[in-house]
This record gives C-alpha cells, structure tokens and sequence, in this order.
C-alpha cells in the first residue's frame, strides 16, 4: 500500500511557496555580499555605520564631549580617517519603550581583519561607558578601498 501523506518538505500553501522564495533569495543576496570582487589596487575592507545615541542620565551628550570622544578614542584608533555628523532618530530600549533622542554617526572604513574590529569595538565600549549607553548600533558591510 502506498503512503499518501504529503512530504514534510512539499510546500503546498501559496505564502509558504512565496516565504520559501524569499527565504532562498535572502540567503543568496548574503553570499553574494560577503565577498566583494575588488578592483586592482582595492583591498577589501569593512564599511561600518555606529550610530550613537545622545541621551545621557544627567542630559544629553553636547557636541564637546561628542568633539573629544571622537579626538580622544576614535582618532587614535582610526587615524586613516573617519566621517561623522549629529543625527535624530528613535530605538526601541531593552524595556520596550521607544526611545527618540539626539544621535552621533560615525562612519568608518577599515581593513577587514580582527584587529580592526576590536578596535571599532574599543570605540563601542568607550561610548557606552563614558556616556552610560545601552547600546550602540553597528551595521557593518563588506566593502573595497582605495586611497
């Protein structure tokens, strides 16, 4: 006698189909992404985003505490260069409420190898404890530089 059950891996319903496809296209636009073909004279490197929020216990971050973390933490480990600029936006805390508050954005490019990234890491650290942070966002994608 023949088992007609259906395959536990025969997708039948359409949003199933439609997530499946998503899914397999998700995780082909990662591969893709995770090596960059680089020009001759490229190397590869990490393009990072940290967004920082500004809202401290006793405030909020001013531009001249802003001024000298970036002079006393990220120039030291980045001094190559970085890019920076005051921002507004909203997260949502570990408690569940949304926070909107006055942001810093740093953009950085750098080697891709660990030691660049304990330094970006290092720059995190610093601002979350300097300036009583939960969290700093980092969004971090393969890149090629060249200067």
């Amino acid at each position: 006698m023949q088992d007609r059950r259906p395959s536990p891996l025969r997708i039948r319903h359409p949003v199933g189909i439609a997530l499946s496809l998503a899914t397999m296209l998700a995780l082909s636009g990662c591969a893709a992404v995770s090596a960059p073909a680089c020009a001759a004279g490229e190397q590869r490197a990490v393009s990072e985003w940290m967004v920082f929020g500004g809202a401290k216990p006793d405030g909020v971050v001013s531009a001249s505490e802003w001024n000298a973390f970036l002079q006393d933490t990220v120039t030291p480990r980045f001094p190559q260069g970085f890019t920076a600029w005051p921002a507004s936006g909203q997260w949502r805390g570990a408690d569940g409420h949304v926070i909107r508050e006055p942001s810093y954005v740093l953009s950085l490019v750098y080697a891709a190898d660990d030691r660049s990234d304990a330094r970006a890491q290092a720059v995190v650290s610093e601002y979350k404890t300097r300036f009583q942070q939960e969290a700093v966002l980092r969004v971090r994608s393969p890149a090629c530089m060249s200067f």
